[in-house]
């Protein structure tokens, strides 16, 4: 008999008061089991993840999400790097953010401690499943995991190698538990377990993210839209924007943290747009009036409104000329997701403003966005990129994992 969200929400609940009080030693012994079992099963995982390919294929799946969906043995390889990464970051249980002794002799302590149980609902990427299971586990929490249909025999696969993992370093099996019921009904059962999930995070489309919104009834931390731009300065190296630029917006572009608008000064906006339209070529531009008056109507098309605030997750990108970097910052504010923004210039005072005035959980100067990343952040892995501001903000790694609780120590003090 299959178990009900509630009984699997309790299992991982019982494995979280555990993991609460392992030690960072024995963590990183199940990490590294872990690792070791995922490359030793990787033909079942990849048979696995070969029939969810196939069923996508045959349903009629775009191109991002196979992309999205697919393993092969270097990303087995980098799942399980992570996994050891993540051994090998400090552990941030215990750890003591600052401390004071008030006038009356208490001293007090803030103190990292796990959220407990950390949900997470995602879609198609069964990177994911290990990728949290490995902090969650390093930070003291449970993983209780829901994944999408699409995905459920590669999340399984991997979720069944990494819960032996972890029981052959004597942690519980439950320190990971996967939901293998897929329905619509699962799903908002699942965002509402009060009492068990002590903060749940999406990682899917804006149909989850709705759905997070409307219907959840536990805390959350959104996941959310990449509409990141690339704004290229009036005193911005040309060669250095385009090559940062074309690896923005073409090295991956079905991910949250691709490059999908280009903002360009106007006094450099007619010898960029031409370089631009020529590198990134296979890419669709949509333009405004300056724009496509630069590089031409058959190669520009004309982009709505809309186009400027979508996240088209695919070799497709609107185009503005703006007057200055005002302009710049202003139409950010006005179409960006806040994921994040980079400028290109050689210009220290632009750049520091639009370091300073960009509102944006991330923001570059002179790199590609492509690099809001948790494990290119030295986070080892992550558990996705917040765009809010309360309580973890940008890639999401151990640290955001923790809350803190405050410990005082008196000499038998009292209130008068």
């Amino acid at each position: 008999m299959t178990a009900s969200i509630l009984e699997l929400g309790g299992r991982a609940r019982a494995a979280a008061r555990r993991l609460a009080l392992t030690s960072t030693a024995d963590k990183d012994a199940a990490l590294s089991t872990a690792a070791d079992l995922l490359l030793d099963r990787a033909d079942d995982v990849l048979a696995a993840n070969a029939a969810d390919i196939r069923q996508a294929e045959q349903a009629g799946a775009g191109a991002t999400s196979i992309d999205r969906l697919r393993l092969n043995a270097s990303r087995i390889e980098a799942m399980a790097g992570g996994l050891r990464k993540v051994a090998a970051l400090p552990d941030p249980v215990g750890e003591i953010l600052d401390g004071w002794r008030r006038p009356n002799g208490l001293r007090i302590h803030r103190v990292r401690v796990p959220l407990g149980v950390v949900g997470i609902i995602y879609e198609n990427r069964p990177n994911v499943t290990s990728d949290a299971a490995g902090l969650c586990l390093k930070s003291g929490n449970a993983a209780f995991l829901r994944g999408s249909s699409a995905a459920i025999g590669s999340n399984s696969a991997i979720a069944a190698v990494l819960r032996e993992g972890f029981a052959k370093a004597g942690l519980p099996e439950d320190s990971l538990v996967l939901v293998s019921d897929t329905s619509r009904e699962s799903v908002i059962e699942f965002m509402r377990l009060r009492g068990v999930i002590d903060c749940l995070i999406p990682r899917g489309g804006p149909a989850l993210i709705q759905a997070v919104l409307d219907s959840a009834t536990v805390p959350f931390v959104i996941d959310g839209d990449g509409n990141c731009h690339v704004y290229v300065d009036a005193g911005a190296d040309l060669d250095l924007a385009l090559r940062i630029l074309v690896n923005a917006k073409t090295q991956r572009p079905g991910v949250c943290n691709a490059a999908e608008s280009l903002l360009v000064h106007q006094a450099v906006a007619g010898k960029f747009l031409a370089m631009a339209a020529g590198g990134l070529e296979g890419v669709e531009l949509l333009g405004d009036d300056r724009a496509r008056d630069i590089v031409g109507l058959e190669r520009m098309g004309a982009a709505t409104d809309a186009d400027f605030s979508q996240e088209f997750l695919a070799l497709k990108m609107s185009v503005a000329v703006v007057d200055d970097l005002d302009g710049a910052i202003e139409h950010i504010r006005r179409h960006g997701s806040g994921h994040t923004e980079a400028i290109v210039t050689s210009d220290l005072a632009a750049a520091d403003r639009f370091t300073t005035e960009v509102d944006a959980a991330v923001v570059m100067v002179n790199a590609s966005t492509r690099f809001t990343d948790g494990e290119e952040f030295g986070f080892g892995a992550e558990i996705g990129i917040s765009t809010q501001k309360l309580h973890a903000r940008g890639p999401m790694g151990l640290r955001e994992l923790t809350t803190y609780k405050y410990v005082i120590h008196g000499e038998g003090q009292i209130r008068t």
